[in-house]
């Protein structure tokens, strides 16, 4: 997929002043997360390919399609405060992404999905952050747009987890690594969820600038 080209702020202008959010948290969150949907997108082209259940490929390939739309999403926020698109987060994250892709071929079934799952369970609470940095700023235009992405990401780790859940070694990873049946980075659960006017408690956090 095509990159969108934002053009760059000059090098001497305030980021902060120049987007007209007072809020360098939630700007670099929004760029960290633009670049790390490319990413994750890419690492999801090749658990894809990697795997041989055709109802698994289908399903990874329809993640894939969900963060690129997620990217879509996020450039929307941006641009509307004209916030850059981070060439450092791009190459970065791009690269990681790569990487991740090539490696599905040779690490096996299971640890794909498994770190797949860890990763979406931390994306989810990117997106209650946003909401919730924008609220601080007496910003709730973006509420509902942030808060599907952020149930999405939920709906992926709950796919992801239940690939493995059976697995007899998840436990082991589950300590290991802090995510598994028992463990998760975000308190969502999607057979409870609040309204969008209740999630404030959603991977609640400061939010002080």
């Amino acid at each position: 997929m095509p990159d969108v080209i934002v053009p760059a702020l000059p090098a001497k202008e305030n980021i902060t002043q120049a987007s007209g959010l007072n809020h360098p948290q939630l700007i670099k969150l929004l760029q960290k997360a633009y670049s790390a949907e490319k990413a994750a997108a890419y690492a999801y082209q090749g658990h894809a390919a990697s795997v041989k259940n055709l109802a698994e490929k289908i399903a990874i390939s329809q993640i894939e399609e969900d963060e690129w739309n997620h990217r879509k999403e996020v450039l929307m926020i941006m641009n509307h405060y004209n916030i850059p698109v981070s060439s450092w987060y791009e190459k970065r994250f791009a690269i990681i992404g790569k990487i991740i892709s090539g490696s599905c071929h040779v690490i096996g079934w299971f640890m794909p999905f498994f770190f797949a799952g860890k990763l979406e369970s931390g994306n989810v609470c990117e997106y209650f952050r946003m909401k919730q940095y924008f609220n601080s700023l007496g910003i709730d235009n973006w509420d509902i747009i942030l808060y599907e992405m952020g149930m999405k990401e939920k709906e992926h780790e709950v796919y992801f987890l239940n690939k493995i859940r059976q697995s007899k070694v998840l436990p082991y990873f589950e300590r290991m690594f802090n995510w598994g049946r028992n463990k998760s980075s975000n308190n969502i659960d999607l057979d409870k969820k609040y309204p969008v006017a209740e999630s404030g408690s959603y991977c609640k956090k400061d939010t002080a600038k």
